[in-house]
């Protein structure tokens, strides 16, 4: 029997075939969860953000914030570091326990919630005033079902208030042009390796490869940026705002990445005179 750490990722036969929600659980094993921040370089990611995220919320009054997609804490433990009180949730027991050691290499003790988005507030009490679910987190959901789930779940735990800020992969980009990639922003670590292996209407099937010749894979759903967007408004988002690698403007196939802020709050139209 394989321990922990000699297991290894399972997509079956067809690999391509494997399309299923519950299946991240087996694609971040403890092996791929250890190369994460490596992958990221906090330094680095830092820099290439800056105070975006921590601007966004500032700006919208945010204080309570649920990190729904903590992965191994990079965000959290930013926006604990800035003054937010944070709760940090992930599916994966693995990403959770990283999280958690990394929060206290950095002095805090975080406050973790292993949960399914799908089912959010069996798990998580109480509002906030902000959810964010960042990472390319929302394209492991493969069904619609489970997507309009997910954000009835994220809608109904925010605030009246409240806002969700979700990111996604320039999906758009990569389905229509190919796929190219600055790597500026999201994945800033050293001689790392990250491309679609596969790519179709249903499936991006990403592999990763570090120095030391290790590989890992990631399958996931090809999110569409105004397919995203629609069923944030039709589950009851009223306002949504995107940007494209953190900017305001840009030409749909440069970002790298999508960045939605969707209010919860209907917002009152000036008079036209």
């Amino acid at each position: 029997m394989a321990t922990p750490q000699q297991k290894k990722q399972c997509f079956g036969a067809d690999p391509v075939a494997c399309r299923e929600t519950n299946h991240y659980r087996e694609e971040y094993i403890e092996a791929f969860v250890n190369k994460w921040d490596a992958l990221i370089d906090w330094e680095s990611r830092a820099q290439s953000e800056g105070d975006f995220f921590i601007n966004v919320l500032r700006e919208r009054g945010a204080k309570r914030i649920l990190d729904v997609a903590t992965g191994t804490g990079f965000h959290s433990v930013r926006l604990i570091e800035a003054g937010f009180e944070v709760v940090s949730c992930d599916g994966s027991a693995e990403m959770l326990a990283k999280a958690f050691q990394n929060g206290r290499q950095y002095g805090h003790i975080m406050r973790t919630v292993q949960v399914d988005w799908r089912w959010l507030n069996r798990d998580i009490h109480g509002h906030y005033d902000a959810i964010i679910c960042l990472g390319n987190s929302f394209t492991h959901l493969f069904s619609e079902n489970d997507r309009r789930k997910a954000l009835a779940e994220f809608h109904a735990t925010l605030k009246h208030d409240g806002f969700l800020i979700l990111d996604q992969r320039n999906y758009d980009a990569i389905l229509d042009h190919g796929y190219t990639t600055k790597h500026t922003y999201y994945y800033c670590g050293d001689n790392i390796s990250v491309y679609p292996e596969h790519i179709d209407d249903g499936l991006a099937r990403f592999k990763y490869s570090f120095p030391d010749r290790s590989t890992f894979h990631l399958n996931m759903y090809p999110l569409r940026k105004n397919y995203t967007r629609r069923l944030m408004h039709e589950v009851g988002f009223q306002h949504i705002e995107t940007f494209g690698d953190f900017q305001e403007t840009y030409r749909e196939n440069d970002p790298d990445f999508f960045i939605h802020v969707a209010e919860k709050a209907y917002r009152e139209e000036p008079d036209s005179d």
